[in-house]
């Protein structure tokens, strides 16, 4: 952050204030981590914080602390829209534009408080009074911990507000795994167990805490999963009545995709998800090495994200944007 920014926002945090924090639409463990370490900061420097999410967030994410205070906005868009209204600031997390949210765009669209985004995708719009981004991060929330040192308080950061951090930099690292866990990374993550985060514990609630409907969708997933030897790709698909066959719920789907990329040989995986209430087909993508999905997920399927991992959307049928897609994988170089 730049030294005029870390001013203006220490002199916005100098009174108590009431602050709205919200994460993107399907808000995974980066979304939570990320929000839920913010709010616990703002609470313990006297502030009036509140998360308002734009939908549900996945069950294996309900044991992070303060997750019952999150206020959905589809649930309750009348309470919601007035918690946004009277807030005197809001902060933007691990998302860079408002379209992100969904249904709430046209709620934050017409505030006149302060946003503040926090951020660590490329080409950020430029709704935000104050902008922290930095696609040099692998995570919001190593971006968090740092936010918080900027301002000159990282002895607040404790146990709690490590743990949510913790959460967001294992999950959007893939495990440490991914090109932009550097050794600051790591050094920081040293500093949260120090501090007393269950560094042993958090994978087992994060990866380990299925219900049988998950396998048996993944199962599904992996039967159905396609390999383009020639075009060093895979891809799989889960239609709205094979999730219902297994009483699909929120947050089963999470990192299926990964599995395309652990067959040797293959640079670039896809899952295509069809979503029947919504009337879409929502994609997620992924590669390792030099192929950009960001890029390709722009170009071609009104998305976005990071180079190794991107997401987006289809409006037509599942067949006909998985032939879409091969039709594309067969023009690209991987």
């Amino acid at each position: 952050m730049k030294i005029q920014d870390i001013q203006a926002v220490q002199l916005l945090l100098a009174t108590p204030k009431k602050i709205a924090i919200i994460p993107h639409r399907g808000p995974d463990g980066d979304a939570m981590g990320s929000t839920l370490a913010l709010y616990h900061f703002l609470l313990k420097n006297n502030h009036e914080p509140i998360i308002v999410s734009p939908n549900e967030f996945p069950d294996f994410l309900a044991w992070l602390p303060g997750s019952e205070t999150i206020k959905i906005f589809e649930k309750d868009k009348q309470n919601c829209t007035k918690i946004l209204q009277e807030a005197d600031l809001i902060f933007t997390l691990d998302f860079n534009a408002l379209h992100r949210t969904g249904e709430m765009e046209h709620v934050l669209d017409k505030l006149k408080a302060p946003f503040i985004m926090i951020d660590h995708h490329q080409k950020p719009d430029d709704y935000a009074a104050i902008t922290f981004s930095d696609t040099a991060f692998g995570s919001t929330c190593e971006m968090i911990y740092n936010f918080i040192s900027f301002l000159g308080k990282k002895q607040d950061i404790d146990k709690t507000i490590g743990t949510c951090i913790y959460t967001g930099i294992l999950t959007d690292s893939g495990s440490f795994r991914f090109p932009k866990t550097t050794g600051n990374t790591h050094r920081i993550v040293a500093e949260l167990i120090d501090l007393g985060v269950e560094n042993t514990e958090i994978p087992g609630l994060l990866f380990d805490n299925s219900g049988f409907g998950r396998l048996q969708i993944l199962g599904q997933a992996l039967q159905n999963m396609k390999v383009i030897m020639q075009h060093k790709t895979a891809y799989t698909t889960l239609s709205q009545e094979e999730l219902n066959s297994f009483d699909y719920v929120k947050g089963d789907t999470e990192g299926i995709v990964n599995y395309g990329l652990s067959i040797k040989g293959i640079h670039f995986a896809a899952i295509f998800i069809e979503n029947t209430e919504e009337k879409i087909i929502k994609i997620s993508f992924r590669s390792q090495g030099a192929f950009d999905v960001n890029q390709f997920a722009r170009n071609h399927f009104n998305g976005g994200g990071h180079q190794n991992a991107a997401g987006g959307k289809s409006e037509v049928s599942l067949q006909e944007t998985i032939q879409k897609f091969e039709d594309l994988v067969t023009k690209i170089s991987i």
